[in-house]
């Protein structure tokens, strides 16, 4: 008889979760840990990462800046000698850039892209060469909203672009490996309160807007996105690959 529990389970499993000093990547580690994972905790600020590391039962910190192709490299090999293996990536870290694209500038375009786009595309191109060598491995890339629609009640070009590579990506990098038995998906939130939207939540006029544009009335939790990224890196999903989960309150539903 089926376990559907166990399914859930992460038991033994090594994750990389990147940006995970905070926001969406402190509560995916969280999530991740707490069905049974080993995390590696990345982030750009090393002692955030600490802290993390320190708040999960099996945690471990490492200081990451995914611009760097040869640091992830070297981060993503540390993981895998350290505990045997790579059976999970989380592509988090991304940032944005709110403003009108006549006054984006072009070193600010660059950075959206590679914090973005090629940061994810250099921890998958790592962690896929471990994933790769034992056939098995699920790599979970956190997009957004934007990267599905055109319009956010606010000019953000560089985000927009960002999150529509990376939901291309997926796509791509999914039908590239799945004969190989790695899947990979995507999560689109919608709107949550954490540190990278605080300047946008002080506007109540705009959070007004939001929210009106959502079905469900209410802003993501962060810990809700853990939970579709951990079901994605689970067994539960083991024919779902390719796939793009809003978890958004029905904002692309409409």
């Amino acid at each position: 008889m089926t376990d559907y529990q166990g399914l859930h389970r992460l038991d033994a499993r090594v994750a990389v979760v990147t940006g995970a000093g905070a926001g969406f990547g402190r509560a995916t580690a969280h999530a991740l840990a707490s069905h049974g994972a080993v995390v590696a905790v990345t982030d750009i600020d090393g002692e955030a990462a600490e802290t993390v590391a320190n708040e999960i039962e099996r945690g471990d910190a490492f200081t990451l800046d995914v611009t760097d192709e040869t640091m992830v490299a070297i981060v993503v090999d540390a993981v895998a000698r350290r505990h045997g293996r790579i059976d999970i990536l989380v592509n988090n870290a991304g940032l944005g850039a709110r403003m009108p694209t006549l006054d984006l500038e072009t070193e600010r375009w660059d950075r959206a892209m590679t914090v973005g786009p090629a940061g994810s595309f250099y921890a998958a191109r790592a962690a896929g060469r471990h994933m790769l060598k034992r056939r098995t491995g699920s790599v979970v890339n956190v997009a957004s909203i934007m990267g599905l629609v055109g319009g956010a009640h606010y000019p953000n070009l560089a985000y927009h672009a960002a999150k529509g590579a990376l939901v291309n990506m997926t796509r791509a990098l999914a039908c590239e490996w799945a004969k190989d038995g790695i899947r990979v998906n995507a999560v689109a939130p919608t709107f949550s309160r954490t540190a990278m939207t605080a300047p946008l939540m002080g506007d109540n006029a705009m959070v007004e807007r939001l929210l009106e544009a959502t079905p469900m009335g209410r802003f993501v939790e962060p810990e809700e996105v853990a939970a579709a990224i951990a079901f994605l890196a689970s067994d539960a999903a083991s024919m779902i690959t390719g796939a793009i989960l809003p978890v958004d309150g029905g904002w692309t539903a409409r």
